[in-house]
């Protein structure tokens, strides 16, 4: 393990620690409110990123509404997102028995999906209503898996229908990693059958890396299929305008 592996666990850890503190206090402070929840998130996200340091770009402006669809190559998107913009996320039901990250998922307002249940679909469907209805955006990675960046799958409509049925405004969300010596991005994004702890020890292991995120602008669409694939190719687009190492 090297120097930098060790300082960034370091940093990470001591973030951790601060963000559990500082849970606490909001606490003594009277009701959890979503968007207290949401707000802490986001404070945790930014000092992992600060603590940690990797460096993040973001274009365009994010919205404080309505849902937002993104690619997906790594849980660090959640880190960078969440730094832009408070939300809630739409996350795979496993990242809720992750040790620490899995608790502050479900404090800070993630909403779990099975994606193997149709059941749980239609409840996540249900919960995604009623949160568009307020002033925090909701996050799906509506390819359903990272990916390694190499493109961008095909957009599942299903958990956009509560967005088209409600009218709210979609916002398509573009994140991409650069690695300064050239190393493909590749490198950090988490796919296959990588265990959770050797890609994070790879993550810290990596110097000079950072991220851009970039917001188009919202729109409504008139039904879940139009607007997954409207998204898709403005997510692919704005891709392929963010800037490499």
């Amino acid at each position: 393990m090297s120097f930098l592996a060790i300082r960034r666990a370091v940093a990470l850890g001591l973030a951790l620690l601060l963000s559990i503190l500082r849970f606490w206090l909001l606490r003594l402070r009277g009701p959890l409110t979503m968007e207290k929840r949401a707000l802490w998130v986001q404070q945790t996200c930014l000092a992992i990123l600060n603590g940690v340091g990797i460096h993040y770009r973001v274009e365009g402006t994010p919205p404080t509404q309505g849902l937002v669809v993104a690619n997906h190559l790594s849980y660090l998107d959640i880190l960078i997102i969440s730094a832009a913009m408070p939300c809630f996320f739409v996350a795979k039901m496993e990242i809720g028995s992750w040790p620490f990250f899995g608790k502050a998922a479900r404090v800070g307002g993630t909403i779990f999906l099975d994606r193997s249940s149709l059941v749980s679909a239609n409840a996540v469907a249900g919960v995604m209503t009623e949160r568009l209805k307020g002033p925090i955006p909701v996050l799906l990675f509506p390819e359903g898996t990272s990916t390694d960046g190499s493109s961008v799958l095909r957009f599942h409509s299903r958990l956009i229908d509560p967005a088209t049925t409600a009218g709210v405004p979609i916002t398509a969300a573009a994140v991409r990693y650069m690695i300064q010596d050239g190393t493909p991005e590749e490198k950090l994004c988490w796919v296959g059958e990588t265990l959770f702890m050797t890609h994070l020890l790879t993550t810290l292991n990596t110097p000079g890396f950072s991220a851009s995120v970039r917001f188009g602008q919202p729109r409504i669409y008139p039904d879940r299929r139009t607007a997954a694939d409207a998204t898709h190719a403005e997510v692919t687009a704005m891709r392929g305008q963010l800037p490499l190492p």
